[in-house]
């Protein structure tokens, strides 16, 4: 047994490889290794306590060691901990596929599992591309996506990935997709209008030239998350929605980081009554207690596959933890917590008293825009507020911010000068206040003070 921090940092550096993280800083500096959480913080083994200013990757929803989370698990343990879907069901897998359609926009009956983000869409890229063959609709072969999308890190995912620092080495291995912008209004010459009218036109030319060789459009709806959590204009995602059915278009919506109430409904399509063919959900699912994801799909979608043995018809995906019952039997608890407590529908309220308690840093001569849609926030940082002018990204702004907020007992990690604030969703209002009161004084610490690590 372990019990110095030194003989646990040691062996960190020495066989740990953390993702999207450069090892040669990090093995630079000590680690942060946390022990223990509750309610909204971490603990460190030397005791410090941290908010959870991000939710631990963006999917924390009641705060950490919640009981009633935690007895889900212990009681579905004492029955079973995994039984395979392969030819096989079980009674948590089942409940939770019902919950799913019950509370998904309309049409989403047919609840297929996997383990995260990236396999869910992956998943539904392999479902969409299928779909057209099985209707012989074989032309169908691409997919549109948008520019500084992140739609995961498989290899399916990555090809439909469209944010260079990530994706471009791999670019030998994907196949291609067709990108169109994302509307930026903070970054548009055009503003909110200039921006959703160049997504708008970009997409209705391009499926009235080709609509004949897409199989579907994927997409973030309302909300953009590593490109910087940048939000549509109102209205937007309709007229996709809109485009996408009147070109005989499949509409993938990617909910794995805004959905389960995250932007103040319990999925980012309910904003705009928006109801796609497929989508896929993970992060919050579980309450951010285990890797759980599932794709959902129309009725019209699974029917494709329905077919007799000969017609080889089958949807030949699978994974070894599909529908795995710990998981499944904490999802339900989670979603059975978020209706009691009524967690989506406090969220404009908290949401209100966020925005109001960050306005304050819309004087700062280097934060260019406070973006934000419910409990999703972005703080672009940049050096000239009134040109735009971003700062390097050699320059680690957002790094050192967030390693300021750390010292000051906050965790979050940066989209390179873009400040993220993705509380968990049962935060007080006390807490919030806390949390919005550290990342302002990182920000005037670094960009007014010059504060560095």
């Amino acid at each position: 047994m372990l019990t110095t921090y030194n003989q646990l940092a040691e062996l960190n550096k020495a066989h740990l490889w953390h993702p999207f993280t450069q090892m040669k800083d990090y093995c630079a500096a000590d680690p942060v290794i946390i022990e223990r959480g509750d309610g909204v913080r971490l603990f460190d083994t030397e005791g410090k306590a941290y908010y959870d200013g991000f939710s631990s990757v963006w999917l924390n929803v009641h705060g950490h060691c919640v009981p009633e989370l935690n007895q889900a698990i212990i009681r579905q343990l004492e029955l079973v901990a995994h039984s395979t879907l392969l030819g096989l069901s079980n009674i948590p897998a089942i409940e939770l596929a019902a919950k799913l359609s019950e509370i998904a926009p309309d049409g989403l009956r047919k609840v297929f599992f996997s383990d995260s983000g990236a396999t869910g869409v992956e998943i539904a890229l392999k479902m969409a591309y299928q779909y057209a063959r099985n209707k012989g609709m074989e032309s169908k072969r691409t997919f549109i996506t948008m520019k500084e999308a992140y739609h995961g890190d498989t290899i399916g995912a990555v090809s439909v990935g469209a944010i260079p620092l990530y994706h471009e080495v791999f670019r030998p291995l994907l196949f291609e997709a067709l990108t169109i912008p994302y509307p930026d209004s903070y970054r548009h010459p055009g503003g909110a209008s200039g921006a959703m009218s160049e997504t708008l036109e970009t997409l209705r030319l391009l499926l009235e030239a080709r609509a004949d060789e897409i199989a579907g459009l994927i997409v973030e709806p309302v909300v953009q998350g590593a490109s910087g959590i940048i939000v549509m204009p109102e209205g937007c995602l309709r007229e996709i929605a809109r485009l996408c059915r009147k070109h005989g278009v499949l509409l993938i919506a990617d909910e794995v980081a805004t959905g389960f109430g995250r932007t103040g409904a319990m999925f980012a399509c309910d904003l705009e009554d928006v109801a796609p063919d497929l989508m896929v959900v993970g992060k919050g699912l579980t309450g951010g207690y285990l890797p759980v994801a599932a794709t959902l799909a129309t009725d019209e979608v699974y029917e494709a596959f329905y077919a007799d043995y000969e017609e080889q018809k089958t949807f030949f995906h699978g994974h070894s933890y599909t529908g795995n019952p710990l998981g499944c039997a904490v999802a339900l608890e989670n979603l059975r917590l978020m209706e009691e407590r009524r967690v989506v529908e406090s969220i404009a309220a908290k949401a209100k008293f966020v925005a109001d308690k960050l306005s304050s840093l819309k004087t700062c001569p280097h934060v260019g825009d406070i973006r934000q849609q419910g409990l999703l926030v972005g703080i672009e940082l940049v050096r000239d507020r009134r040109t735009k002018e971003p700062y390097a990204w050699e320059e680690r702004v957002g790094v050192h911010v967030c390693s300021r907020a750390r010292e000051l007992g906050l965790l979050t990690r940066p989209l390179g000068n873009v400040i993220v604030f993705i509380p968990p969703l049962a935060s007080t209002r006390e807490e919030l206040g806390a949390m919005t009161d550290i990342i302002a004084a990182s920000i005037r610490d670094v960009t007014e003070q010059g504060w560095r690590p």
